[in-house]
């Protein structure tokens, strides 16, 4: 058996969206002849905890774990958040952000390229370049964000330049939604950017997780970018359907950060229940995960305060038991530049989870065009209310009379097992 050595930051028992990608190919890869190896630091900075994702992983497996600086502890002593743990993506729980957090993701964009790990890169192919030459590696698989991960990639492919390197992009790097957001100067916009082009050039293979992703690297890689989607565990849903929620619940899971604030529904919604008093009685709106302040704030602004019920964190298990719950599921997608690319994990875990799916985004995108081939669900661009409005009063219609179209298309295409194999696939050609 092949062994291929992936290099993640986040790993079980890490909760949320970023470590589930790779916990499922580890799972997996075994059964199509390749024996993972996994690189990971021994004392992270996770966002939350999920020991319920260590059910996953094979027995056997190899973890390899050095420690990791990072300057958070500096950040917590300075800005006074002794104690805390910093959250993933742009979240924010206060309506306006001190000068402290607005410094502090200055030097995040500045000096921290291309992320807080950046620290971890010079000892970590120091470490595994002594690895490799005592044990039997026939590829290495990075994957980010954090991006640095693919510096350590970079690293060990100039020093061993037969190595096989596969650099897994699960976010685009300079074309994610929160780029700009770093306030970054002109210098650190270009060192961004060749950092980039330096890991696309000299990686033997770049894989993205979206179609519309391929044009990020299209320039700039010439030996072959592949695309593996994200996708769901068949062994995470059970056989027999749940019983769904006796209200209307909307029900979103997962980061919901101001990007993704869908104003137009909650508008929408607003107007609904001030015409419809059986609508407002019947509305719930559950968020699940952690939820930008400006989330909430429109959500009281449109008077559906009493309707929202909100779970700060759900176990993977638990949030997939939710979705499965949803009389409806809420996808809300980043109303971004790059949002026609955008295809979000939890997509592929509400298909699974055969409840009805509501997006909110642009009618021409890839996940438009996911929606549609399954026949799952029914999306409306960000600003479109009529759209937004005859979706929603589809699904109640549908709900008051016990008759909503529950998906049944295939989908697997996206099981975890299938995309492994096509993993595996990409290996064997790549390695040779």
């Amino acid at each position: 058996m092949k062994r291929v050595l992936i290099i993640t930051y986040y790993w079980a028992p890490s909760g949320g969206s970023g470590v589930q990608r790779w916990v499922k190919m580890v799972k997996y890869l075994p059964q199509f002849n390749w024996q993972p190896v996994v690189y990971t630091p021994q004392n992270p900075e996770f966002p939350s905890i999920d020991h319920s994702l260590e059910q996953d992983l094979p027995e056997d497996i190899e973890v390899i774990k050095t420690h990791i600086w990072e300057p958070y502890n500096i950040y917590r002593n300075l800005f006074g958040k002794k104690g805390e743990t910093i959250s993933a993506g742009f979240i924010s729980e206060n309506k306006k952000s001190g000068w402290k957090e607005r410094l502090s993701i200055r030097i995040r964009g500045n000096f921290l390229i291309p992320d807080p790990r950046r620290f971890w890169v010079r000892p970590s192919v120091k470490f595994l370049s002594k690895y490799l030459k005592t044990n039997k590696i026939d590829a290495i698989i990075t994957t980010g964000p954090p991006h640095s991960m693919h510096l350590i990639g970079l690293g060990l492919k100039k020093r061993f330049p037969n190595l096989t390197w596969i650099a897994d992009f699960r976010d685009p790097w300079t074309n994610i939604d929160f780029y700009k957001d770093l306030k970054l100067s002109k210098l650190a916009d270009i060192i961004h950017h060749i950092k980039e082009k330096n890991v696309a050039e000299n990686a033997d293979s770049i894989v993205v997780v979206s179609n519309d992703m391929i044009n990020d690297f299209a320039a700039m890689q010439t030996k072959g970018i592949a695309l593996i989607t994200n996708g769901f565990d068949s062994d995470d849903f059970p056989k027999s359907p749940a019983t769904a929620d006796s209200k209307f619940s909307l029900v979103h899971t997962g980061l919901l950060s101001a990007a993704r604030n869908p104003l137009t529904l909650w508008q929408v919604l607003g107007q609904l229940c001030a015409e419809n008093s059986d609508f407002r009685q019947d509305l719930e709106i559950k968020l699940i995960g952690k939820t930008d302040f400006s989330v909430l704030e429109k959500i009281r602004e449109n008077a559906l305060q009493h309707n929202l019920t909100t779970v700060d964190y759900l176990t993977h298990a638990e949030a997939i038991a939710a979705q499965q719950t949803a009389q409806v599921l809420l996808l809300l997608i980043n109303n971004s530049a790059n949002v026609a690319g955008i295809l979000t994990g939890k997509l592929y875990e509400y298909l699974a989870a055969r409840r009805p799916i509501l997006a909110i985004g642009a009618s021409k995108s890839n996940v438009a065009d996911i929606l549609q081939q399954t026949r799952a669900g029914k999306i409306a661009d960000f600003d479109d209310f009529e759209t937004t409005k005859k979706n929603v009063l589809e699904f109640y219609n549908q709900f008051k009379t016990n008759a909503l179209d529950l998906p049944k298309n295939s989908i697997e295409q996206y099981s975890r097992r299938n995309l492994a194999g096509k993993y595996a696939e990409l290996l064997n050609v790549v390695s040779g």
